[in-house]
């Protein structure tokens, strides 16, 4: 098809669609028209008070009668929306797949987080070693003993030969 064809083809087929959008709009206000005349005959006003009391009254009881239907019809579509949300929870259940979003890693220093969490009026230092006690090491003598042993060679030395094998079984008789 040419370009022309294809132009001349869409202009027509846009205009096709602009007349029947404004035919489906004319329908719309037709259709509401029809509705009032129906359900909202024209208003005519007594000339006495009783006769407008009962208008009152009786318009008083349509009142009632449209909010009991608009409740009614809430409450039906509350509960098919409620129903709804509980047929996706079962399905994802069924699917047994819950796909855990990718967390992103945030560098937050323990002051900043503090600062987010109870906003910005509240000035909060968070220094964890200063509050830390300090605490001395005690050195205990079996320690020392154990360190000032000495040489491991010079005792092997020291055992070394008859004199040795001697000085050897008289420390562990």
């Amino acid at each position: 098809m040419s370009m022309s064809r294809k132009h001349s083809l869409k202009s027509l087929m846009l205009q096709v669609a602009k007349d029947l959008l404004e035919a489906e709009a004319g329908e719309k206000v037709e259709e509401r028209r029809r509705y009032m005349e129906e359900h909202c005959p024209p208003l005519s006003y007594p000339g006495s008070k009783a006769e407008l009391q009962a208008l009152c009254q009786d318009l008083h009881e349509k009142i009632i009668v449209i909010d009991e239907e608009r409740y009614n019809l809430e409450r039906k579509a509350k509960m098919v929306v409620d129903e709804v949300k509980d047929l996706n929870i079962k399905i994802v259940d069924l699917k047994g797949k819950f796909k855990k979003p990718p967390l992103k890693k945030v560098r937050m220093s323990a002051d900043a987080m503090l600062q987010a969490l109870l906003g910005s009026k509240h000035k909060v230092n968070l220094d964890l070693r200063a509050n830390l006690k300090q605490v001395k090491k005690e050195v205990k003598e079996e320690d020392k003993e154990l360190r000032d042993v000495g040489d491991w060679r010079k005792s092997i030395e020291d055992k070394a030969g008859m004199g040795g094998r001697k000085k050897m079984f008289e420390t562990e008789a």
